[in-house]
């Protein structure tokens, strides 16, 4: 389960990123498309997190401050593609979103199950 969690965050971070472009080149449809696709996968992201995070023996703080910090990444992924739509600022959110990615980054290395003990 831990292969398709950091595989779903992979591929939700390229398609956050694909439709922040298509967004910025002025493809409406497009970016309508790859926003839904995107949405699929923060499904995909929380069940296989909920999934990984109840199969820890040993359940932690850490692996609770990871938990939150992704269910942060997702609605800051979320709220910058809709603020953008809108046309509001965004500017904060990234800020957010730098934060929250480089802690959920460094505690994924750290647990006993991130990607260095697979």
């Amino acid at each position: 389960m831990i292969h398709l969690h950091i595989t779903s965050w992979i591929l939700g971070l390229v398609l956050f990123f694909a439709a922040y472009y298509l967004h910025n080149s002025g493809s409406a449809k497009p970016f309508k498309i790859v926003h839904m696709i995107l949405r699929v996968f923060y499904i995909l992201i929380i069940i296989s997190g909920v999934t990984v995070l109840l199969s820890v023996s040993v359940l932690n703080a850490e692996y609770i401050i990871k938990g939150l910090s992704g269910l942060w990444l997702i609605a800051l992924m979320e709220m910058i593609l809709v603020r953008l739509k809108k046309g509001k600022n965004v500017r904060g959110f990234w800020i957010q979103l730098i934060i929250a990615l480089v802690l959920v980054l460094l505690l994924g290395w750290r647990l006993p199950l991130g990607v260095l003990h697979m």
